[in-house]
């Protein structure tokens, strides 16, 4: 399920900055843009989150 979020949230995300920075440059609004960098907005955020960023667990 936190997957499907971060999918979703990366495609919010990914789709704000793409417009912004089309319509800064004033070039076209591309779809496939908003699609690539959402994945590796997604791909990014699970290889932080499962793999490098791991609590220290104290163990006694």
């Amino acid at each position: 399920m936190r997957y499907l979020v971060t999918l979703l949230w990366s495609f919010l995300l990914s789709g704000m900055v793409v417009y912004v920075v089309s319509s800064m440059s004033g070039i076209e609004f591309s779809g496939t843009g908003v699609v690539l960098l959402a994945i590796a907005f997604t791909v990014c955020s699970i290889v932080l989150g499962d793999g490098v960023l791991k609590e220290e667990t104290d163990v006694s």
